[in-house]
């Protein structure tokens, strides 16, 4: 079928309310519209960058942890949630109490995001993985009593403060199982030829609007690009996220998931989805472009200006790319130091403008690895 041609989906009446059942999508599409042969290829060619990128960077491993935070900071946001990077990369006991809820939902999708791609190494993607994943983002946060790992049981509805003012209703809880199960099989499908970017374009507008879950549709419809990419081998390492392109302009985003539904125009939304990959893949190898200079950098630096402490200055720095956030005790255990030596070590990183204390206290203090986060903050 045309994907010119698409019917999104009926509405059915509910008990007081309309509800819009959409179409199934497993079936082979095409289309006729040029422009969008060249937009597939802009973004395929630059995810193909972006994985040969990331293949040359040694160690790539330990800048996949920030991309993560990131993501879990920005998608988490788009629902709602306060916390910034800074304080995403702090242990819990440093978070002011009032936004401690906001913190574990953003490291609840730290930690689901990280289990998912585990399990991609021995499981495919599906239902049975998304709601494992649902399991661990809704856990002892405000969505806990909302199903969690479990597709809903009763009707949700997205905008408005109740059915009667909605600004959408997905289907009828009794049609989520075989909606889901439609989804699943276009995604593995291989006797259809179908783009992969095309079908994840699909996917995505599809999961959010089927809407399987009470709440966490939005953040696991957003996993879900990046999981797809990984387990079809398209990129190696998950470091690609569009959650910070759709906030940039929530209203486009929505706009166009809604243009799809109302006037069965999948053409653009696909577009839009598209130019989403492409910008972010380029921009994902800037990010890590700027990370590499940064390393090349410090490691000049601390051979150049550390003196004796220069051993334990590029000791410490995998440590700082891996995890941002460090105390003077921790160091200590790094590099293998006294506390004094730590200390000193600590206070020249300071000086010399790698090192931001982030607590304000004399005591148990934590300092967190400044050009590095700000590399992801400009991103």
């Amino acid at each position: 079928m045309n994907l010119e041609d698409f019917v999104a989906g009926r509405l059915e009446k509910g008990m007081a309310y309309r509800y819009f059942v959409p179409a199934t999508i497993n079936q082979e599409w095409t289309w006729r519209t040029a422009s969008l042969n060249a937009l597939l290829e802009k973004a395929a060619v630059k995810l193909g960058e972006l994985n040969s990128f990331a293949r040359l960077v040694p160690n790539i491993g330990l800048f996949i942890q920030l991309h993560v935070t990131k993501e879990a900071v920005v998608s988490s946001r788009i629902e709602g949630t306060q916390t910034n990077m800074d304080e995403a990369v702090l242990p819990e006991e440093e978070v002011q109490p009032e936004r401690r809820n906001d913190w574990q939902e953003v490291n609840n999708y730290i930690k689901a995001m990280n289990m998912a791609i585990d399990e991609l190494k021995t499981l495919p993607l599906s239902s049975r993985l998304l709601r494992q994943t649902h399991q661990i983002l809704l856990s002892s946060v405000r969505g806990e009593h909302k199903q969690p790992g479990e597709f809903r049981r009763s009707q949700n509805w997205i905008g408005g403060n109740s059915l009667a003012d909605a600004g959408f209703i997905p289907p009828h809880d009794k049609y989520v199982n075989e909606m889901m199960g439609d989804l699943e099989l276009f995604l593995h499908n291989d006797e259809i030829s179908v783009p992969a970017l095309i079908r994840i374009g699909m996917a995505h507008y599809q999961f959010e609007t089927i809407h399987p879950f009470l709440d966490g549709n939005g953040r696991i419809g957003r996993l879900l690009i990046t999981l797809y990419l990984v387990s079809e081998g398209i990129l190696d390492k998950p470091l690609l996220y569009l959650s910070a392109y759709f906030e940039k302009n929530k209203g486009l985003y929505y706009d166009n998931l809604t243009v799809v539904r109302q006037k069965n125009d999948l053409v653009q939304w696909l577009k839009y989805f598209l130019v989403g990959i492409e910008q972010t893949a380029t921009q994902a190898v800037q990010t890590l472009s700027e990370i590499l200079k940064l390393k090349a950098q410090m490691e000049e630096d601390f051979h150049k200006s550390f003196g004796k402490r220069a051993t334990s200055a590029l000791r410490l720095l995998p440590a700082l790319f891996a995890n941002p956030a460090v105390t003077v005790e921790k160091v200590a255990t790094i590099c293998d130091l006294s506390y004094s030596a730590a200390n000193k070590l600590v206070a020249q990183l300071q000086e010399s403008g790698y090192l931001r204390e982030a607590t304000g206290q004399s005591r148990n203090r934590l300092f967190i690895f400044e050009p590095y986060m700000k590399a992801f903050n400009a991103s």
